[in-house]
């Protein structure tokens, strides 16, 4: 059996057809330093390369989830593509659930809109505060808090810099759902569960038709949608949906 990879910050696991990387810096808050960024670029490319793979779960170890950018004198000194860390959640091409242990703040909230699903626990906190110390987020925060919650909202957070509470997030569309932190790994292995046993190509074109959709004029969006779909018609998972159905039997998708 192949061996895990080791990796100083975060962690990595598969089980079957989900793998789960976790924020492994949990004195620090989970704060994203240079190091941790590279290997989230690491772990992006080790994640596609790995054709059982479905769905990724993030999360983070400890109370946190992140609290955002490591806090070092020296900052200024690395360029700002080395500590973006979002970017490379959303090069994963299989659906990523983030399973929000705790605060998601800063660019540690900038990590958790990368995600395409997002479960936060109870007591969880969010919030952009960069403007409190003359800055603006950089890592993806003022382009897809607007894209997910409106553009009048996401000002409102990006402009007060205000923390606001797990409520208020899945009230305002920032999260998906709310659960107690006991439950919270049980549900997003649920949901992880469901997708994984789905259809993995259609899984992959169903966020690609989504993820693209939202960027480009609808008629070039319905175009891309009929470009996949016809592209699933070729595949045997496609075939094997359609016989499961006339059988009346669970599928066996095989991603291929």
């Amino acid at each position: 059996m192949k061996q895990a990879p080791i990796f100083d910050t975060l962690s990595y696991s598969r089980q079957g057809a989900i793998c789960r990387i976790t924020l492994s810096k949990p004195r620090t808050g989970n704060k994203i330093n240079p190091k941790m960024a590279s290997e989230l670029r690491d772990v992006a490319l080790l994640t596609n390369n790995d054709e059982a793979i479905r769905v990724v779960v993030l999360t983070g170890k400890g109370r946190h989830f992140s609290s955002g950018l490591w806090s070092n004198p020296k900052l200024s000194d690395y360029p700002t593509t080395s500590l973006q860390a979002a970017a490379s959640i959303t090069q994963i091409q299989v659906p990523v659930i983030a399973a929000i242990n705790g605060d998601a703040v800063g660019q540690g909230l900038e990590l958790a809109l990368a995600a395409d699903i997002r479960i936060a626990a109870r007591g969880a906190h969010f919030g952009l505060p960069h403007l409190r110390k003359g800055l603006l987020p950089w890592d993806g925060g003022t382009q897809r808090l607007p894209r997910l919650i409106g553009r009048s909202k996401a000002l409102e957070l990006l402009l007060t810099g205000e923390n606001i509470d797990v409520y208020e997030a899945k009230r305002i569309g920032l999260i998906n759902r709310v659960e107690d932190l006991d439950n919270l790994n049980s549900v997003v292995d649920e949901i992880a569960t469901q997708i994984a046993g789905a259809a993995p190509i259609a899984a992959r074109y169903i966020k690609e038709a989504v993820t693209e959709g939202v960027d480009i004029p609808l008629d070039h969006g319905l175009r891309l949608e009929a470009d996949l779909s016809i592209l699933l018609h070729t595949t045997k998972d496609r075939s094997e949906g359609i016989q499961s159905f006339l059988e009346r039997r669970v599928a066996r998708f095989g991603g291929k």
